[in-house]
């Protein structure tokens, strides 16, 4: 299992989160970020979570393409945000 979606798990976040968070992170990352702060995770997990995301962005592809979601779109809204 990806290890950010094992750390959401471990903090009883449900299926229907987990794929909410992750179908948001493709279609609008910043939304997605409210999510996060919805889920109710300690601080000191979230700060834990960011930098594996951090030190190794794959995992965010591995996690889309696990729950079955579209990784062009986090492709795609990566490159919106860039301009």
């Amino acid at each position: 299992m990806n290890p950010i979606i094992a750390i959401l798990k471990e903090h009883n976040v449900s299926d229907e989160k987990i794929n909410q968070l992750f179908q948001a992170l493709t279609d609008n990352p910043l939304m997605a970020m409210g999510i996060v702060g919805q889920l109710g995770i300690p601080q000191e997990k979230l700060q834990q979570l960011m930098a594996l995301v951090m030190q190794n962005p794959a995992l965010i592809k591995e996690a889309v393409l696990e729950l079955g979601l579209d990784f062009s779109k986090v492709e795609a809204a990566k490159a919106q945000l860039q301009k």
